[in-house]
């Protein structure tokens, strides 16, 4: 098999903020692997959060070396679990998940048990903004088609979380909301802030508290008026197995979790559990979100929007902007590039 690796720059459309930080940019590594005449295609994206820039995310995936595979099927069984960072391990097998398709003509879904291709109302983030800016963003998406929102949180002030949920309520008075501190919060202020969350009908809550201590999280949703789901607490499958029963969902991203094989295998651990799967992402192109849509039809909470906060998303074939992603009948993963003279449809 052939390798090839690109490293590209996505910009957002605005800056993205959240209770740790400020995004308006973010470096994504490409993989394109050929065999046969035929390509399948991978992402992974830089993160400071995870410690990985492009240059070290190139190195790694490099150092898989699947140019010593025969073919993509036995590269996918000799991925290793732990020897390189999960999000190295889902771009990989990503690549390889589209070539097989590719090569069979049948879409990833189908390899992966799907009968019917997935389609789902995914989440649009709202950051950490103003009032007023805050509701026109959920006004004109609620009118684009977006069923769910989810609303960043996680500021000095409480308050302003308390204001920016209470006008976007009132903006887009139909839609489902989810919450976001991104562990912003101690476990008394989650306390006292869970229950005016909850009467303003937001519907859970995405990691309350400091990641760290997984036993603080599990006692908050014991008795949160509202569910609970972990996130930077439940990153591995170890992770999930520790959490299962114990909080309301786990937000399962497949960089952190290592890819889709790995996601599925965290599902079948959480059933009969009480706890309830939720996909998010990193913000990615078309690319990157492409994977983890084949598995949205197992999800209770779908965030997959992370392709629709670019100025300019280089793949297609999921869409989005409608407030549904979806996958298709088209081989592998169902996207494409977009070439430089092409819209992004």
């Amino acid at each position: 098999m052939k390798v090839h690796l690109r490293t590209v720059r996505l910009a957002l459309t605005e800056p993205l903020r959240i209770s740790r930080s400020t995004m308006t940019a973010r470096d994504a590594v490409w993989l394109s692997v050929e065999h046969e005449g035929v390509t399948g295609h991978g992402e992974a994206v830089s993160s400071v959060y995870y410690g990985l820039d492009a240059d070290t995310l190139g190195r790694l995936i490099a150092a898989v070396g699947l140019e010593r595979f025969a073919g993509p099927e036995a590269a996918l069984e000799a991925l290793p679990a732990r020897a390189v960072p999960p999000a190295v391990t889902a771009a990989v097998e990503s690549a390889l998940l589209d070539l097989v398709g590719r090569r069979a003509g049948v879409p990833v879904h189908r390899l992966l048990g799907a009968a019917a291709a997935p389609v789902a109302a995914t989440a649009r983030t709202i950051g950490i903004t103003s009032p007023v800016r805050a509701a026109a963003e959920a006004r004109g998406l609620a009118a684009s088609g977006f069923q769910v929102l989810k609303v960043k949180a996680g500021t000095p002030d409480p308050e302003d979380d308390v204001e920016r949920v209470r006008v976007i309520r009132d903006a887009a008075p139909r839609v489902r909301l989810l919450l976001d501190p991104n562990g912003a919060w101690s476990p008394p202020r989650a306390r006292a802030l869970l229950p005016r969350f909850a009467d303003l009908g937001v519907e859970a809550v995405e990691q309350p508290l400091a990641p760290g201590d997984p036993e603080a999280l599990a006692a908050l949703a014991e008795k949160s008026p509202l569910p609970v789901i972990a996130d930077e607490d439940a990153v591995s499958a170890e992770d999930v197995r520790r959490l299962a029963g114990r909080v309301h969902g786990v937000n399962v991203k497949l960089a952190k979790c290592g890819g889709v094989r790995a996601a599925l295998r965290i599902a079948e651990s959480l059933e009969g559990s009480g706890t309830e799967l939720m996909l998010g992402c990193l913000t990615a192109s078309t690319l990157g979100i492409a994977p983890a849509v084949q598995l949205a039809d197992r999800a209770r909470w779908v965030d997959l929007d992370g392709h629709l906060l670019l100025a300019h998303d280089p793949w297609r074939g999921i869409g989005g902007a409608d407030g549904f992603v979806r996958t298709s009948a088209l081989p592998g993963l169902g996207i494409e590039e977009v070439t430089a003279h092409e819209d992004v449809a």
